[in-house]
């Protein structure tokens, strides 16, 4: 119930800063009245900067703003409510240009008012970075380079903007309006200064340090981390971090993983990584004694707060990550409880955690059935992909009170959804982990 308020509470804020700049009309000695056109393109205009603005607390990495939704639920929105954002900010010049004739010379940036200039340029800069997060592969964009040039647009579009609605002038003058446009700037900014700054600057004074790298299966290794002058991180199983590995926090190579430690060991992190490209590739070559930041942690895909009576765990290749966390962890408390671990690979050699898995199912009451896409011709086990028919005989007794805890490719945990649904199950019991943050 208390999530649900929290839920709640944020939306209603979210849409009450979002429609916020048109309270700048409604003020008192409002400006003289212009065409039903020109208004209506300039109140696009202003809830455009507003979502613009908000997406910065969007994904800030607010455990408060993230629990009651999940951190990709809350990216997602963010990369959706982009294209909203951008759709209105468009709206404002184009309904200009095509109810009257005069704006068109404002294009001409060589002979426009600077107002007008700042204007392009943040609609340029707009159009640029959702252009590189969309395409960001086929333009060849790496994970660095992309972040780099995200946050540096996003300052761009929001400078810009600001400027351009200060010389523009004609809703923002007025000592009230003045005080109200400074706070909703600064506040837009001083979010910015959080995440880029002070936040990376705090994380300095908690350093990790590389204590080994393990090889768990093909192209697959384990990061583990000892705390340096600290009692390390308090985390829940299945949790996830943004690592930034190297001297500084301040980096751009910052990137979010899993956690695959039992959460009983706080001075002792784990993260599992499959090298898949850019920063991935190079995980089994980082060295013992290197120096690493975190930033978590982050997410709601534990049982901790998703209590059942037994567990259903559906994993393909390196999703088996976080599903790693909640079992050693469950193992260490000695949970009697009864689950299943469904596991899919492509062969066997991509299985990750193979001994362990079958240590974890002597500790616990674990049972884990492997199922792999190319198996060899002596394989018994199960083969192709997980259907209906590989997750009906292995869901725990009283599959009304099971919880499920779906982490792969986003295929599959659509399949298996809807597969576990027809077998009974309600949306509620069943808890997805997705990351596709770029």
């Amino acid at each position: 119930m208390r999530l649900i308020t929290s839920a709640v509470l944020w939306i209603s804020l979210y849409l009450a800063l979002a429609v916020a700049p048109l309270l700048f009309a409604l003020l008192a000695d409002p400006p003289p009245a212009r065409a039903f056109w020109t208004e209506l393109s300039v109140a696009f205009g202003f809830v455009g900067l507003a979502l613009l603005g908000l997406q910065f607390a969007v994904s800030a990495r607010s455990n408060g703003v993230d629990a009651p939704y999940g951190h990709d639920v809350v990216l997602r929105f963010h990369r959706q409510i982009s294209m909203v954002a951008l759709g209105l900010v468009l709206a404002h010049p184009i309904i200009l240009f095509v109810t009257d004739a005069a704006p068109w010379g404002l294009l001409n940036v060589f002979d426009a008012p600077w107002r007008a200039r700042f204007g392009v340029l943040s609609v340029l800069a707009l159009l640029a970075i959702v252009a590189t997060s969309l395409w960001r592969l086929q333009l060849r964009l790496s994970y660095e380079v992309w972040r780099l040039s995200h946050d540096l647009l996003a300052v761009v579009i929001m400078v810009a903007a600001l400027l351009h609605v200060e010389l523009v002038g004609h809703y923002v003058a007025g000592t009230w309006r003045q005080v109200l446009w400074a706070v909703m700037s600064l506040g837009i900014l001083g979010v910015l200064a959080w995440i880029r700054l002070i936040k990376p600057l705090a994380m300095r004074r908690r350093p990790w340090v590389v204590d080994e790298v393990v090889e768990r299966a093909d192209d697959v290794w384990s990061l583990r981390l000892r705390p340096v002058g600290h009692d390390g991180l308090r985390f829940d199983p299945g949790q996830f971090a943004w690592i930034t590995v190297g001297r500084s926090p301040l980096r751009v190579t910052e990137h979010p993983f899993s956690m695959s430690s039992s959460a009983e060991e706080p001075d002792l992190l784990e993260f599992t990584i499959k090298a898949a490209g850019d920063f991935t590739s190079t995980v089994g070559e980082i060295q013992p004694g290197t120096r690493v930041f975190v930033d978590g942690p982050y997410g709601v895909f534990t049982p901790i707060r998703n209590e059942g009576a037994g567990f259903l765990f559906v994993a393909g290749g390196i999703g088996v990550t976080p599903i790693m966390s909640i079992l050693r962890t469950l193992a260490d408390l000695g949970d009697r409880r009864r689950m299943t671990l469904v596991y899919a690979n492509q062969t066997w050699d991509d299985v990750a955690f193979a001994d362990e898995l079958a240590d974890l199912e002597q500790r616990l009451e674990l049972r884990v059935v492997h199922v792999l896409a190319e198996p060899d011709e002596d394989w018994e086990g199960e083969a192709g992909f997980v259907t209906h028919e590989i997750l009906e005989p292995n869901l725990p007794e009283r599959p009304d009170r099971v919880r499920c805890f779906l982490c792969g490719p986003a295929p599959m945990m659509d399949a298996v959804t809807h597969d576990l649904l027809a077998l009974g199950l309600d949306l509620e019991q069943i808890h997805n982990e997705e990351f596709v943050f770029a």
